[in-house]
């Protein structure tokens, strides 16, 4: 059983708890991490794959009930029995080889990294794993003396050296790889993480839109065990949380009905309000201690309509604004803004550790939304910059390649720059952030500003760029095709 607290797996630090693996054959075209001992290791029920440290493993059989009991989820559920298959199969397969040949050239690997000196059989390491754990422990130290017994001692789950596929496409493409970090402790919602997992919260959770962001985010709350009702203007969208363990609402009444937190997460002001003041909408089934938490990106206006609208039925509301791009929330590494009810901030403490890194609260319901649209402000206006930059060294006969080569040496250096610039070289804008996204949430924060009379002439720059590019149709691309509205 592999114990990811510490560990990256589909691009995620943290909080993803113990999962059944074994170690793999890594493609000959992907690096091994520098440092500490580790092996690339497959994730039964899923297409994840990590490089994990030694210390990290620990065997199935002697911690099979205990993380069994740890995780609820139907998708852990699915991978324990995949790996019981696999097993399952190993030993018959192993059978057959014995009866046939004792000539075994597959090779194992011990709980402290090391390869055996000669070739050992599956049904022997299976035996391995079934000894007294103490024993086994014993043996570990032995062999890997600066690594010390505590909490967080994990060792050897089981492997079988396995052939990645023959054709294959770009490993960056394929898999989902990131060298492993430092271990990062995410204290949301000043709630503490159980060696470094996550406890779900025992209230049930609904959640209204299923778009970009809400996807990730809804797959994250069941990962980590939530109990989880959706609904989705587009019914269809829900059917894959119905199949990992979701309950299905009719309409948002009946989700707020059902249940003690609902979370919004739509494109826009008026999506918003209709959601919450349309037929059979949240206000018709919000009642006294309903929680109600808007996700969305939108102004402080509407933030105040929809909180009034809810505490004058008897609710509780927070406002949760996300910064981030549609891979964060896939990742579970989306930063939370709230403001609102507090209370409601420190109920919502094991959803934000799934979904986010960190979260800050704000005070006052309308400072989240603010806070929000001044970041996508500076981010859209940077983005627009970004773009400009790059036109102007293609036309002036410099390379963009290497302007953006310049870009990532310095002090702008970040996985932002790096990402979009590198959408523009090779005119991939599949959308992260849709541009007409980012185009609203540049036209609310100018409107902010006006609010306060405070000028914000670069944004405004910015927002006739974006202005231009939808024009152009890409709309729905992502924010770096602003890129188009210079070339044209």
């Amino acid at each position: 059983m592999l114990n990811m607290c510490n560990h990256t797996i589909r691009g995620k630090l943290g909080r993803y708890p113990p999962w059944p693996g074994k170690v793999v054959s890594p493609p000959k075209d992907l690096k091994k991490p520098t440092g500490k001992k580790c092996f690339f290791v497959k994730f039964f029920g899923t297409e994840d794959h990590a490089w994990i440290k030694v210390e990290q493993l620990k065997p199935y059989h002697p911690h099979k009930e205990e993380m069994i009991k740890i995780n609820k989820g139907k998708r852990f559920q699915q991978a324990v029995d995949a790996v019981e298959e696999f097993l399952k199969k190993g030993k018959g397969k192993e059978q057959a080889s014995h009866n046939a040949s004792s000539e075994d050239k597959s090779k194992s690997i011990l709980a402290g990294g090391k390869k055996r000196k000669s070739p050992t059989t599956v049904k022997a390491l299976l035996e391995e794993d079934k000894k007294d754990l103490a024993s086994h422990k014993q043996t570990f130290f032995e062999k890997n003396k600066k690594v010390k017994d505590g909490p967080y001692f994990h060792h050897f789950l089981l492997s079988q050296t396995e052939k990645p596929c023959s054709s294959m496409e770009p490993i960056s493409k394929r898999l989902k790889i990131i060298e492993e970090a430092a271990s990062t402790s995410i204290q949301a919602a000043d709630s503490t993480a159980i060696n470094g997992s996550i406890t779900p919260t025992d209230k049930r959770i609904g959640f209204l839109g299923l778009g970009h962001m809400g996807s990730g985010i809804v797959s994250n709350l069941l990962k980590m065990g939530h109990v989880v009702t959706v609904w989705n203007r587009t019914a269809e969208k829900c059917d894959l949380f119905i199949q990992e363990g979701a309950t299905l609402g009719r309409t948002p009444a009946e989700v707020v009905s059902m249940c003690d937190i609902t979370f919004s997460c739509v494109s826009d002001p008026k999506a918003a309000k209709d959601l919450v003041q349309g037929p059979s909408g949240v206000l018709q089934g919000i009642r006294l201690g309903k929680c109600y938490v808007e996700m969305s990106t939108v102004d402080p206006e509407t933030i105040a309509e929809l909180s009034q609208g809810i505490t004058s039925r008897g609710g509780r509301f927070l406002e949760a604004p996300l910064s981030g791009s549609q891979q964060l929330s896939n990742d579970g590494m989306l930063v939370i803004l709230a403001a609102g009810d507090r209370t409601v901030y420190e109920d919502c403490s094991s959803c934000f550790q799934a979904i986010g890194k960190t979260s800050f609260f704000l005070g006052e319901a309308g400072n989240a939304a603010k806070m929000m649209l001044i970041l996508s402000m500076v981010q859209g206006s940077f983005m627009a910059t970004i773009a400009e930059g790059l036109t102007l060294a293609q036309v002036t006969g410099q390379s963009q390649q290497t302007f953006l080569d310049i870009l990532c040496q310095g002090q702008m250096a970040s996985t932002f720059l790096d990402q979009k610039c590198q959408n523009i070289l090779q005119g991939n804008f599949r959308p992260d952030y849709y541009l007409k996204h980012i185009q609203k949430d540049l036209r609310l924060a100018i409107s902010v500003g006006d609010s306060v009379n405070h000028p914000t002439p670069m944004a405004a720059a910015a927002n006739e760029v974006y202005k231009r590019a939808k024009a152009l149709d890409q709309s729905d691309n992502d924010m770096s095709a602003v890129y188009r509205a210079y070339i044209h």
